[in-house]
């Protein structure tokens, strides 16, 4: 009988926001949680505190202008756990939209990788998965052990992949963020802001929509025997 290894959908991306109005394509709205109102140039107006977020760090862009439309201790350096995964990912689009690397090609799985603990798959060390595969896994249910092996794949060493994630960042403005890791595992010094994460998302989403298809995924599986 075959088995299969069913992954249900881990979001760890983004937060859906449902705004509590509806506006024309003539009025613009800039929220901020260091007013009580919103400026907009047609009435009603409407309330920031109307949100009533219980998070300490929040903001909303537009994807195509990257206006931002809310925003709350936007640069507050926090730590970002499995968002770290969002410039991983960005990197592996990269390196895919390149052709330095193809969805087809198998990636192995070392000690490291599989002695990673928290979100995971339970790669073995006598297995290899494809980049589709690691994707997924990533995508879907977080998976810290194949995050890790990509990052071996790509650079040759999570330490390396980590100074790229780094140089990224520097490169798109991300100046509230220091990655000490590529899985999102606490470590002192790895935090980001909510405001450099609207931009590396921003940018993936931009520059590599194809992401998509697996950040969309809802059920699928691994390793069919």
């Amino acid at each position: 009988m075959r088995k299969f290894v069913y992954v249900i959908l881990f979001v760890f991306i983004f937060s859906i926001f449902v705004l509590p109005f509806s506006y024309s394509a003539s009025e613009e709205y800039m929220w901020s949680s260091f007013s009580d109102v919103t400026v907009t140039t047609s009435s009603p107006v409407v309330s920031a505190t109307n949100l009533e977020l219980e998070s300490g760090s929040a903001i909303l862009i537009e994807q195509n202008s990257g206006k931002i439309l809310y925003e709350h201790n936007s640069h507050e350096k926090l730590r970002p756990a499995s968002v770290t995964k969002v410039m991983t990912i960005l990197l592996i689009m990269e390196a895919l939209d390149s052709g330095k690397i193809a969805l087809t090609d198998k990636i192995p799985c070392t000690e490291n990788a599989a002695s990673m603990g928290g979100s995971q798959i339970w790669l073995d060390v006598r297995e290899e998965l494809t980049v589709d595969e690691m994707l997924k896994a990533i995508c879907v249910a977080s998976a810290n052990d194949c995050t890790v092996a990509m990052a071996e794949y790509l650079e040759g060493s999570t330490s390396s992949f980590v100074e790229k994630m780094n140089a990224k960042a520097k490169e798109l403005g991300m100046n509230d963020t220091c990655f000490k890791n590529c899985h999102g595992l606490d470590e002192d010094g790895h935090v980001t802001s909510s405001y450099d994460i609207s931009l590396m998302s921003r940018e993936l989403l931009t520059n590599h929509p194809n992401i998509t298809k697996y950040t969309t995924i809802w059920m699928d599986s691994l390793r069919r025997w």
